[in-house]
C-alpha cells in the first residue's frame, strides 16, 4: 500500500522559512517524480513544484520561483520543500504526489490528474 506522509507544516511570520518533508512507502521511490501542491482556502488546489524521478529536472510555479527549493533524498524515500522568504499568501494545506511515468516532460506535470498517489497534507499558516 502507498503512503505518502507529509511533515514540517506550522506557523511562521512573513519572511521566514519553513521546511516541508514528505515521506513515502508502498513504492519504488527512486522510479517516481515527485510533485507539491497547495491548497488555500476557499481556492482551488494548485501546483507549486515538481521534481523529475531522476533528480535532474524541476519545474516551479511562477509564484514560488526563487523563493521555494524542491529536492529528495532517494535513501530517504524523502521529498522535501524548502519555502524561503514566505508570504501571507502562502498560507495553504501543502501536499505532495507522486507521479509514476518516467518520460513526461517536467513542464507538462502540474496538472493533479498527472499524479498517482497524495499524501494529506500539512498545514503551513504565515501570519503578516
Amino acid at each position: 500500500q502507498v503512503q505518502l506522509v507529509e511533515f514540517g507544516g506550522g506557523l511562521v511570520q512573513a519572511g521566514g522559512s519553513l521546511r516541508l518533508s514528505c515521506a513515502a512507502s508502498g513504492l519504488t521511490f527512486s522510479s517516481y517524480s515527485m510533485g507539491w501542491f497547495r491548497q488555500a482556502p476557499g481556492k482551488e488546489r494548485e501546483f507549486v513544484a515538481v521534481l523529475s524521478w531522476s533528480g535532474a529536472s524541476t519545474y516551479y510555479a511562477d509564484s514560488v520561483k526563487g523563493r521555494f527549493t524542491i529536492s529528495r533524498d532517494n535513501a530517504k524515500n524523502t521529498v522535501y520543500l524548502q519555502m524561503n522568504s514566505l508570504k501571507p499568501e502562502d498560507t495553504a494545506v501543502y501536499y505532495c504526489a507522486a507521479n509514476s511515468g518516467l518520460s513526461f516532460t517536467i513542464a507538462t506535470m502540474t496538472p493533479e490528474r498527472m499524479y498517482d498517489y497524495w499524501g494529506q497534507g500539512t498545514q503551513v499558516t504565515v501570519s503578516s
